[in-house]
């Protein structure tokens, strides 16, 4: 079967590159692909994003924006937005994942990750980004209800359910929304930071949807990632870590190291609820049924966060 948008992407680079081949990467959770592009020269990354799936705007505005706040974005090295194409540059295969996996050292990443993420958070500019909001975040929430139950667990949930569900939930959003806000990835986890070829700093993806959201977010998803199970010693380590060097515009919010983890676990916990809805949402929707396989390391977060925030919620102990 021929693949009109690879033959347009070809025609594209074409103009650009006398020689080149072309080898598919893994996708992500949108409809995006990404391709290697491999020339005499050098290597880079395609990314493929279909107009009428996928706006490359955001992404152009704030890749831009990253990098002129010194933040490691990968440059663009040529774009075709009315076709959806990039050219990225190309930070390699090596993911903090797979870094990890290799059974590397991965202090000098968190210090890296922290830092850039310091960062972030001190850009004035901040685009007019769009708010992460108490209804957005309810409507992440409701993920659960309408696709984890469903289809994980069997169970639709009834009016009075989803009522006592939300009832219990309205307080812990509130108090999210009520913290600091700041610029926020949105996706800052194991998954989205890769090890350059050349080394640190740590290259950033992803970051399409980012926001203005609370200070502890992107460190939450960091922290207590949905695809890493680090023990609680080190993430308490690297959240003091943080904290102690947070600006103190942010920092005077918080009474202590202990008020603030806490925020940072409340965060994690709205996280992980939406996340179980997506990876749900992305098997019996989209067909991609590998992100089953990591619904029981984000359900354990979620039960342990339940356990050390203290907290019953209904239908999250299902």
């Amino acid at each position: 079967m021929s693949d009109l948008r690879l033959e347009q992407a070809k025609q594209w680079l074409a103009k650009q590159f006398s020689h080149f081949e072309i080898k598919k990467l893994a996708g992500d959770a949108s409809f995006r692909r990404y391709f290697r592009v491999l020339t005499t020269d050098n290597t880079y990354i395609l990314m493929d994003a279909p107009p009428e799936k996928e706006d490359i705007s955001p992404f152009i505005h704030i890749c831009d924006w990253l990098a002129e706040n010194q933040l490691r974005a990968p440059q663009i090295i040529m774009r075709n937005q009315s076709q959806g194409f990039l050219l990225l540059e190309d930070f390699g295969d090596v993911t903090w994942s797979i870094y990890l996996k290799q059974n590397n050292d991965i202090a000098p990443l968190f210090k890296d990750a922290l830092q850039q993420l310091h960062r972030l958070q001190n850009i004035t500019n901040t685009l007019e980004l769009p708010y992460f909001d108490i209804t957005r975040m309810q409507q992440e929430c409701d993920l659960y209800l309408d696709w984890y139950l469903p289809h994980i667990k069997g169970l639709t949930p009834s009016s009075k359910q989803r009522q006592s569900f939300h009832h219990a939930l309205q307080p812990l959003l509130a108090e999210i929304h009520a913290l600091p806000q700041a610029a926020v990835h949105l996706d800052y986890h194991s998954r989205n930071l890769m090890v350059p070829k050349d080394g640190l700093p740590l290259g950033i993806i992803d970051f399409q949807d980012a926001v203005i959201g609370p200070v502890t977010y992107d460190l939450a998803s960091l922290l207590y990632d949905c695809y890493q199970d680090y023990p609680e010693t080190e993430r308490r380590y690297w959240s003091q870590h943080f904290f102690t060097n947070l600006n103190d515009k942010y920092k005077a919010s918080f009474q202590d190291f202990e008020a603030w983890h806490r925020a940072v676990r409340l965060t994690s916990l709205q996280r992980h609820i939406k996340v179980l809805g997506i990876f749900a949402r992305l098997a019996h929707r989209d067909g991609k049924m590998q992100f089953l396989d990591e619904i029981p390391l984000t359900h354990q977060h979620c039960m342990q966060e339940l356990q050390a925030l203290s907290l019953q919620i209904p239908l999250l102990n299902t």
